[in-house]
């Protein structure tokens, strides 16, 4: 067994790539290498913003010898066929085999495949992989035709075992291939030759190159929570700026700085995005405040002065950033709400839909009506819905789009508006997605709902319905919202009634079950079955999500009890027999059974069961308490299960038969109350 490295040492790759090319590496060199018969014990893929690298351990030095037997045309076969035959299979007509079969002669061939040794399949497979490999920009610099996403400076190429190293050269474009690198751009010792992984690693490592991002990212947090701890502060946690740092620097160092005290009152969310956007820096908040007063860099190399004037540098041009953040935050504060708002008129929403403030005007008319459905005050909500997208027109917004929504909060309060009203500005674009948080307020709901709802019933009346993979405007997000925006606060509301208050001519029942198809999925994650919903949408108030819901939470727990499967299971008995018989006699049989032609004691049990359990069903199911109507179906089973096993249903007795039928009917119709048991997978 041997080791082999490979390094693709460049100029920096874009830190977005860096991640998705060091799998891609990985999966194709050990697809290409399997796929010609080496198989190996581990591989890992490590990138850095200036080389990507590829380990494999233990891979198979020489692959094993093939030898594969193919069976060919008869021997006297036309000379044609045969002649395909030896073109596929790559041998003389002397070469082939002749064997005597049930047939007759028939040719074979034996071909013979001598193992490889792995320096020469990587030879071979190497130029390849690099010269295809899926980088979603590139480039071509020099004279070369090879396209990388930005220019090769040297290839590492080496296979180590035990006795030493042997370089794996191949050809690319007269880009150095061979057993050397270079460490770090400004810290390094200029290049190196390396024997194995481990030494490689160790040799980066002396010159200023961490190899592992996630070994970098754990050194950025390490570094940075440790310094703002020290002076009584805390990092504003960002797995994404985190992650992009890492991509950005070989040799982490983190720098803290303080902000000027001329922008301590902005809102924190405006440092912090102004910060990480323009200049990806980490926020360090005073945990006693909650205000953001200074701010993590990292740079990428140690400096004599101890990152002095890289700190001094990085404030100077914080110091600009922030005095545009100033001066967009005190020009909207002397903006009135209402003028922001007006100037959605002339902001495009959807060209058949309208403006942005036509918009706000039919958001405002449904909130109106939903308000009072969610316990809100329908003032509020109205102008709560007026004011909610007022922020689009502002400067804030118009530099940085992701404060949409939390800038009209802030707009809200500074304006003096109650707090309910300014938190729907903020709040009514939530939930953005499933582990977004949910709106909780009143006023928020309300708004939220109208604002989703507004969208929905908007592109279904102009046909721009989701298709496939394609919902170019978000369309599943917003019904999601929707329903978990009814079902975490256990909103009672029709959608039917909603739909069509909302725009006009949308077609409220195609948009009906689009909401229950995304239920289903919602519900799935949820331990809920689609046949189990499927029972429930039969059911009338199928538009009340919430209704719907506890209605099919009951009555999978139910179906998962042993009552609940030996009662489906006498459901389909009787259904089966009924569907039948109906279907042979061309008659339906949904007349009441007559307890007195009843014969038998379980026949009369049965009766006494129904009667007992229908009035019990009823009541619960109008009081929408289903746990109660499930119990009163499971007192169903036993008499159901002694019906069918004592009770011939097609006595030659028609009078009785036809009572027995109808009695079968009765059941249905009894657990039809709670359910639609057909639609049950059982």
């Amino acid at each position: 067994m041997t080791d082999f490295l490979l390094e693709i040492f460049s100029e920096e790759i874009p830190a977005r790539m860096q991640k998705r090319a060091g799998e891609d590496l990985k999966k194709r060199l050990t697809d290409a290498l399997l796929e010609a018969g080496f198989t190996y014990a581990s591989a890992a893929a490590f990138t850095t913003p200036r080389r990507l690298t590829l380990a494999i351990h233990d891979v198979l030095e020489e692959s094993k010898p093939v030898r594969e037997e193919r069976k060919g045309p008869r021997a006297d076969a036309p000379e044609k066929a045969i002649e395909g035959f030896l073109r596929s299979t790559g041998l003389t007509r002397e070469q082939l085999e002749v064997r005597e079969t049930k047939k007759g002669d028939v040719l074979f061939a034996v071909i013979e495949k001598p193992g490889r040794k792995v320096a020469d399949v990587l030879a071979e497979i190497l130029p390849e992989t690099i010269r295809t490999f899926p980088w979603p920009k590139s480039m071509r610099w020099g004279a070369g035709n090879l396209r990388w996403v930005r220019p090769i400076h040297s290839v590492l190429s080496i296979l180590s075992k035990e006795e030493g190293a042997e370089v794996v050269p191949f050809d690319l474009d007269g880009i150095p291939v061979g057993d050397s690198t270079e460490g770090h751009r400004f810290m390094g010792q200029g290049r190196f030759s390396v024997t194995s992984f481990e030494d490689y690693e160790a040799k980066l490592k002396a010159n200023a190159v961490i190899l592992n991002p996630g070994e970098r990212a754990e050194t950025i947090w390490h570094d940075a929570t440790t310094a703002a701890f020290a002076q009584g502060m805390e990092v504003v946690e960002d797995a994404g700026l985190l992650a992009e740092l890492s991509g950005l620097v070989e040799w982490p160092v983190v720098l803290m700085g303080d902000i000027a005290e001329d922008f301590l009152d902005l809102p924190p969310e405006v440092l912090q995005t102004s910060m990480k956007e323009h200049q990806k820096f980490f926020s360090v908040r005073n945990p006693k405040t909650g205000r953001i007063e200074k701010f993590v860099t990292v740079a990428n190399r140690e400096t004599a002065d101890h990152g002095a004037t890289i700190l001094a540098g990085n404030q100077k041009v914080l110091f600009a950033r922030l005095s545009d953040a100033k001066f967009f935050w005190e020009n909207d504060l002397r903006v009135p709400l209402a003028d922001m708002a007006a100037k959605l008129a002339s902001v495009t929403f959807h060209n058949k839909l309208g403006t942005q403030a036509e918009r706000v005007e039919r958001i405002a008319a449904l909130a109106r009506e939903i308000a009072p459905l969610v316990g809100a005050d329908v003032a509020r909500a109205e102008a709560a819905a007026r004011i909610a997208k007022a922020d689009l027109s502002s400067e804030m917004v118009y530099e940085f789009p992701e404060l949409q929504g939390l800038m009209g909060r802030y707009y809200a309060q500074a304006a003096g508006l109650p707090q309910d009203v300014a938190n729907a500005c903020e709040m009514h674009y939530k939930p953005l997605g499933p582990s977004d948080e949910v709106p909780v307020e009143a006023t928020s709901i309300a708004v939220a709902l109208a604002d989703k709802i507004d969208t929905l019933t908007g592109f279904w009346a102009i046909d721009e319905k989701p298709t496939g993979s394609k919902d170019p405007f978000a369309l599943r997000r917003a019904a999601l919202g929707v329903i978990r925006l009814v079902l975490e606060n256990g909103v009672r509301l029709r959608l039917r009634e909603i739909f069509a208050k909302g725009y006009a001519g949308n077609d409220g029942e195609n948009l009906l079950a689009f909401f229950h198809d995304r239920l289903k999925v919602y519900l799935r994650d949820k331990g809920i079955t689609h046949d189990v919903i499927d029972a429930c949408l039969a059911m009338p108030g199928n538009d009340d999500l919430t209704l719907l819901v506890n209605r099919a939470n009951a009555l999978q727990e139910f179906v998962r009890t042993d009552d609940g499967e030996n009662l489906l299971q006498g459901y389909k008995r009787a259904n089966n027999i009924l569907a039948a018989e109906e279907k042979k006699d061309g008659v339906s049989y949904e007349g009441e059974p007559d307890v007195k032609y009843a014969e038998e004691d379980a026949e009369k049990a049965l009766f006494a069961a129904l009667d007992a359990a229908e009035p019990q069903i009823t009541q619960a199911v109008n009081a929408e308490d289903f746990a109660a109507a499930m119990a009163a179906l499971a007192s169903l089973r036993a008499p159901i299960d002694a019906f069918f096993d004592t009770v011939q249903v097609n006595s030659e007795n028609q009078i009785v038969r036809r009572n027995r039928l109808c009695l079968l009917n009765r059941i249905r119709e009894v657990m039809h109350k709670v359910a639609i048991f057909s639609a049950l997978n059982g």
